[in-house]
């Protein structure tokens, strides 16, 4: 007797978190679906005039060349029907200056939108999207933060050109029987779906995010798009080595700093030598003071004399 018991399909998913995978599962422009209900419910538009209807993306997802990789992974930039600018993007890696960064980005996609200083009027609004691999505000408890110009006093919202949005993906620990709502299931997607080997039945809608799991599916990527993909791997496990290698370093010179005196006060001096290593270390590997600071508990004046 034949068994009519369908067999569960596996696959092979990329992870998003990915600088590659994002900017081919969002980037797309012939699956723009995907970013259109994404972007709507991330920045919870959907249901509301400000629900994008249409986008056109500027810097379309094309196979990345290996020769010179980074330089070919840019942020997905788009802008829909009503001019509102977009800017997407992935960061893993909390780096140096990373906040004036997003600033200089934001700030530069405003006034590249005029050709002449005195059309002003046409200036439209610019969003800034960013699914961070880190903790940026670790006073604040909420995984998704939004940020805009507000008035010291009154809380007035005069100033609407620029908005700044943030997913932390360490602070997102829903499980599946946990997702209250679409925006839920796409950061689980963007967090999770490297590790999936099928798609949950919690996934399965709206349709865009099925998409979404087609176009991360390896068995859909060209060999050029894999192998660009597993050197953005490596590269990222590379950076991800080299902070925890300064960490243990300077925690070992610190260790040995403190043996050497053996008394109580030699081990307060131990301590302090260890912090002021590890950010040594990290001073090397381009990492802000600010982030050297959060991490050691060192004053800011402190490891600019290390500097």
């Amino acid at each position: 007797m034949k068994d009519k018991k369908k067999a569960t399909q596996e696959f092979i998913f990329v992870d998003p978190k990915n600088d590659v995978a994002f900017r081919k599962i969002f980037g797309d422009e012939n699956r723009k679906d995907i970013l259109i209900s994404f972007l709507n419910n991330i920045l919870e538009f959907a249901g509301t005039p400000k629900e994008i209807m249409d986008i056109t993306i500027k810097n379309p997802y094309q196979v990345p060349k290996l020769k010179g990789l980074k330089e070919t992974i840019l942020d997905i930039k788009a802008v829909d029907k009503r001019n509102i600018h977009y800017i997407i993007e992935m960061q893993v890696f909390h780096t140096t200056a990373f906040e004036k960064k997003v600033l200089y980005y934001v700030s530069k996609c405003y006034y590249q939108q005029l050709n002449r200083s005195e059309d002003y009027p046409r200036l439209n609004q610019v969003i800034f999207l960013g699914f961070l691999n880190f903790n940026l505000f670790h006073h604040n408890p909420h995984y998704a933060t939004r940020h805009l110009i507000l008035d010291a006093k009154t809380n007035e919202h005069y100033f609407k050109d620029f908005e700044f949005n943030f997913v932390e993906l360490p602070k997102f620990s829903k499980t599946l029987e946990g997702l209250k709502d679409i925006k839920d299931k796409w950061i689980y997607f963007v967090k999770n779906a490297g590790d999936m080997t099928m798609i949950p039945r919690e996934l399965q809608e709206p349709k865009e995010l099925r998409e979404a799991f087609d176009a991360a599916n390896q068995m859909s990527w060209s060999k050029e798009e894999l192998d660009a993909y597993d050197a953005m791997g490596i590269h990222i496990q590379d950076e991800r080595g080299r902070i925890e290698y300064a960490l243990e370093e300077g925690k070992q010179i610190g260790i040995d700093k403190g043996k050497q005196i053996g008394l109580e006060e030699g081990e307060k001096i131990g301590i302090l030598k260890e912090k002021q290593a590890i950010a040594r270390t990290m001073l090397k590997e381009g990492m802000s003071p600010e982030t050297i600071s959060r991490l050691t508990s060192l004053p800011g004046d402190e490891i600019a004399n290390l500097s």
